[in-house]
């Protein structure tokens, strides 16, 4: 017999919500899926379906496509052939009526088994045939972990879910320990570019095998290979890249003016970030929304680059007439590190050497900064001989790139050296078990010995564990 106390809570609003984010229960077809599957969908639909363990996360800034590949995930398993009542998708950020609940997660679950799938967890995983549950923007619960740590334990449920709150997803970890695996995806690669324009596929040239290959030189002389082989294809995508940024919908409508299309991210990607996704704190207290907004202004002026706590502070006093501390404006760096939009490479510390220097500031795409600043810098080699006074900026927009996709590489050590009393600075530090690997990036057309001085400087150092370099 159902729940009635389950049923009081679940409002006739709410099931109807329920029933329209799974139309397939009523044999009803996801339409307007794209036809291009981005990078992670192979890896998530394999641990969905054999992994070793039974829940894949992936965490990525918004409207970088999540919710779509999860769509496109359900789409491929009923075309497969999964039964539709053994699948069930829950939208965090639609169901506002889940504060009355105890334990949403695992109510609307119990709710799923009586009214959709007719037998339990348990039952369903004695068949064989457990349940899939597909939880999106899943950061918006609290409590989620321990929620779904029941619900994978007990019921024995095979679960994917996205977020875009690094600092929220990171946080379940503990609970689920030994039960997940996270993938993180930032905006499109250029090889995503090509495919969602038609103007070709470039091939992929690091697959899904782990670190490892990054530790041999053989990899990064394949990466250089395989980047001249296809130089024709590659300008043409980075052009696109270059004009619009890599956020799909900007690609989708390549057709859309600049204008409509920076209104577009400014609304969607950060306002959404700072007045939604950050407006709350611990315990509820609310946070500065200026003081937010101006930091992301920080971040894109200092693109690429690691300005000093008294940059900031000078630049916060100037623009917002107050006088800051410094752990207030790094509290507020490391919030939107959180959102995935901004990341912070911190500075390599060897040896139980205090560190030194600051973060190095990576944004997630050129567009947003173009469209927070109204400052269109161009990164192909006939926009910069147009421009040859933005060639400093677009190399930190390189530089920001490079550094923010090393950054999404889960698993991955990623670290920039600053110049120290004897040793010059090398852009970033990737460390894969105990070897390191230094990577300086040169974005003009010639780069000349002395370019590579960091690089020789880091690899002489025996303890340093280097024993290869890419520039």
């Amino acid at each position: 017999m159902k729940d009635p106390t389950l049923f009081q809570l679940l409002s006739r609003g709410m099931e109807t919500t329920l029933r329209n984010l799974n139309p397939w229960w009523r044999g009803e077809a996801l339409l307007g899926l794209p036809p291009v599957r981005r990078w992670a969908f192979e890896p998530m639909q394999r641990h969905l379906r054999e992994g070793t363990v039974p829940c894949v996360v992936l965490r990525g800034p918004r409207q970088i496509g999540k919710t779509t590949l999860l769509n496109q995930l359900i789409a491929a398993e009923l075309a497969a052939g999964m039964a539709p009542k053994r699948m069930l998708r829950l939208q965090f950020d639609e169901l506002p009526e889940l504060r009355r609940l105890s334990m949403p997660l695992v109510e609307l679950v119990r709710w799923f088994e009586e009214n959709v799938a007719g037998k339990t967890m348990n039952q369903a995983a004695n068949e064989g045939a457990p349940f899939l549950v597909f939880l999106d923007e899943v950061q918006n619960l609290e409590d989620w972990a321990p929620q779904l740590k029941h619900l994978l334990d007990i019921g024995r449920v095979r679960a994917v879910v996205t977020g875009s709150s690094a600092l929220r997803i990171e946080a379940g970890r503990d609970s689920l320990a030994g039960r997940i695996r996270t993938l993180e995806m930032g905006p499109l690669l250029l090889r995503e570019i090509g495919q969602v324009r038609g103007l070709g596929a470039l091939e992929a040239a690091l697959p899904d095998n782990g670190l490892t290959p990054l530790k041999g030189k053989e990899t990064w002389l394949d990466l250089r290979a395989s980047g001249e082989r296809q130089s024709e294809l590659r300008r043409l995508v980075f052009a696109a890249f270059s004009e619009r940024g890599a956020y799909p919908y900007a690609h989708v409508n390549p057709a859309e003016p600049w204008e409509s299309l920076a209104e577009h991210l400014t609304e969607t990607v950060v306002r959404r970030a700072i007045q939604h996704d950050l407006r709350l704190g611990p315990r509820g207290q609310k946070r500065d929304e200026s003081l937010l907004a101006e930091v992301f202004r920080l971040g894109c002026t200092y693109i690429g680059q690691s300005p000093s706590q008294s940059s900031y502070l000078a630049e916060l006093q100037r623009s917002l007439r107050a006088n800051l501390g410094w752990q207030r404006v790094l509290a507020y760096l490391r919030f939107l590190d959180a959102t995935l939009l901004l990341r912070l490479i911190e500075p390599l510390e060897l040896r139980l050497k205090r560190k030194r220097g600051a973060p190095k500031l990576c944004l997630c795409d050129h567009a947003l900064r173009a469209a927070w600043l109204r400052e269109t810098i161009p990164l192909t080699p006939a926009g910069l001989l147009a421009a040859p006074h933005l060639h400093d900026l677009a190399g930190r927009i390189a530089e920001s790139v490079v550094g923010y996709f090393f950054k999404s590489i889960y698993g991955l050590g990623v670290h920039h050296f600053p110049e120290r009393a004897a040793e010059p600075e090398v852009d970033f530090i990737l460390t894969v078990g105990e070897q390191r690997i230094p990577v300086e990036v040169k974005y003009r057309r010639r780069i000349e010995h002395a370019d590579t001085r960091g690089l020789r400087a880091f690899m002489d150092k025996a303890h340093y564990n280097a024993p290869s370099a890419c520039w």
